[in-house]
């Protein structure tokens, strides 16, 4: 950019005086902005005709001039951010942030949240950290998972808990649940606007049924194929009244078969770095069309650091604006996550289910959770695993003590290191001595040693539909010892032949309240998710995932007074 290579060049004068004037010549200033005399006469006459500068020289080889400063590389760079951010160049405007975090402050503070550029809203979100792959089949953290849902489509989607149509609108199926047909919308379009066809569908269906998750979510799907240009029809080995659940989750979510990032949701993708990611509103999505005309994370984790905070003090506290001024934000949504971290035991030879209702009962008994050091108010003890169906206390039994050794292998989030800690404390009290291994990761799916754990500790994020997703985290993770698992996906296979939903509901809260009695899973705590939005930004108010509906966020518009 070249604008942005002078405003380097002028900077490198400004620096030499700090901006006082300056008695110099014309090869003292080419030899400090690496550039030849001629070309430095051209650059002085460009910053004299901008009001940059003043440069009175004198005649004669050698002699020493006068350079008169009136604006710093600061104020400049401000404005290039501001032409750039006006026009729409958010990638370019990056580069001009060249500069020390500390004198960014000022800079960066008015920028976010939601602005108006060119008659259009954007909103603009600090973030904390870079954004990892946001492919559905990839998908790792909570906010890849949200832009994700963001960008694709499914066949269905869920509302209210429920699925709906998404890119269908219907759906019916056989009277014995086995074959399943599913009606397009007319007029679908990808975001470069080719129109959706049912044959691509299909297409990337046989795609997904080739990854190991997603096989054994589409367990019972046997055929995908297209009987008329607006229709899709599922085969299946057995009834499965789990499916149009199914196929709203985030592995059936539908890029374009020849162009992974592309997809057919309510927003596309203009720009993805480590440093920037920009999504703008698709035109031609099918359903109601977003308030916002592009949505950016910057993404600067060092500046906000050490500077201006980050978008989240904590990743469940999300502020849109300038965190560092918490105080004139206001938090606009708050709830309690129905996603909990969760501690799960794994008995084998020298470790009985016994051992492990013992452990679940200490843990009950001691209120440790409530007396971890962390942050008021980011946590609150489980004492559901979803509404209504209370987490079993575990009965008394003086005779069963724990094993000498045991192992726990634990995962992010953060929390869970003092938990690991805190229960290390608690077991070496009664005797046993608890090995730690933490893993930097945010799911098992690619953990190879999880075999040799004897507890797990982790987080189950929950986000639309909670009974279906409990019923598919049986289904999928792999946490769960083999004995426990292949009981587990028989009781699984019959529930989802039940075609009334209460019932399935019911018959898997009786499978969790057994499997929490056993002794295999405990639910530790819930966090409090929270959102903090400038005055001026209208619409936010928090999903299941702990972030917002980007297409229902709003800003109004700059009206004369």
């Amino acid at each position: 950019m070249r604008q942005l290579n002078r405003l380097n060049q002028f900077q490198r004068l400004w620096q030499q005086s700090q901006g006082a004037p300056q008695h110099t010549c014309v090869a003292e200033m080419a030899s400090r902005c690496f550039c030849s005399d001629r070309h430095l006469r051209t650059l002085l006459s460009h910053w004299q005709q901008a009001g940059w500068l003043r440069w009175q020289g004198e005649s004669g080889r050698g002699k020493l001039g006068l350079l008169t400063f009136f604006r710093s590389p600061e104020q400049l760079r401000q404005q290039l951010l501001q032409t750039q951010l006006q026009a729409g160049n958010a990638a370019e405007a990056l580069q001009v942030l060249d500069m020390a975090p500390e004198r960014l402050v000022d800079l960066l503070r008015p920028l976010m949240g939601g602005q108006w550029q060119n008659d259009a809203p954007v909103l603009r979100i600090p973030y904390y950290r870079p954004l990892e792959s946001f492919t559905p089949l990839q998908i790792s953290g909570r906010a890849e998972q949200h832009l994700a849902h963001q960008i694709f489509s499914g066949l269905t989607r869920f509302e209210a808990d429920e699925p709906t149509g998404d890119l269908a609108h219907h759906w019916q199926h056989s009277e014995d649940g086995r074959v399943w047909l599913f009606w397009l919308r007319p007029q679908l379009f990808w975001h470069n606007d080719e129109p959706l066809q049912a044959a691509q569908l299909v297409t990337q269906f046989q795609r997904i049924l080739l990854d190991e998750r997603a096989r054994r979510l589409l367990a019972n799907v046997e055929e995908v194929d297209a009987p008329h240009p607006l229709a899709l029809r599922f085969r299946l080995s057995s009834s499965d009244y789990w499916l149009p659940h199914r196929l709203a989750h985030q592995l059936c979510l539908l890029p374009h078969p020849q162009h992974p990032r592309l997809g057919s949701g309510p927003w596309k993708l203009a720009h993805f770095t480590p440093e920037l990611v920009r999504i703008e509103s698709h035109t031609r999505w099918h359903l109601q069309q977003p308030l916002m005309q592009a949505v950016e994370y910057w993404i600067t984790p060092t500046l906000f650091d050490r500077a201006l905070g980050t978008s989240c003090r904590h990743p469940v506290q999300i502020a849109i604006g300038d965190a560092a001024d918490m105080a004139s934000l206001r938090p606009v949504s708050r709830s309690i996550s129905l996603g909990f971290c969760y501690l799960a035991c794994r008995p084998r030879a020298g470790f009985s289910l016994a051992q492990a209702r013992r452990l679940f009962r200490l843990l009950q008994q001691s209120g440790l959770v409530s007396r971890l050091p962390l942050e008021e108010g980011l946590i609150t003890p489980s004492k559901e695993l979803l509404p209504g169906w209370p987490v079993p206390l575990i009965a008394e039994d003086d005779a069963t003590a724990l094993p000498p050794r045991l192992t726990l292998h634990y995962q992010l989030p953060v929390e869970l290191h003092e938990m690991a800690q805190a229960l290390r404390q608690l077991l070496r009290a009664e005797g046993c001595e608890l090995t730690l291994v933490f893993h930097d990761v945010k799911n098992w799916q690619r953990v190879k040693d999880l075999d040799r754990a004897d507890l797990i500790m982790g987080d189950r994020l929950i986000g639309d539909a909670p009974v279906f997703t409990l019923a598919s985290w049986l289904e999928l993770d792999r946490l769960w010892p083999a004995d426990a698992s292949h009981a587990v996906r028989r009781q699984l296979a019959a529930i989802q032949q039940l075609a009334d939903s209460a019932t399935r509901s019911d018959a898997l809260h009786q499978l969790y309240h057994q499997l929490m009695r056993d002794g295999l899973l405990l639910p530790l705590f819930n966090y409090r998710y929270q959102i903090f939005a400038p005055p001026g930004v209208e619409g936010i108010r928090l999903n299941t995932l702990g972030w917002f509906d980007f297409s229902r966020a709003w800003v109004p518009p700059p009206l004369a007074v």
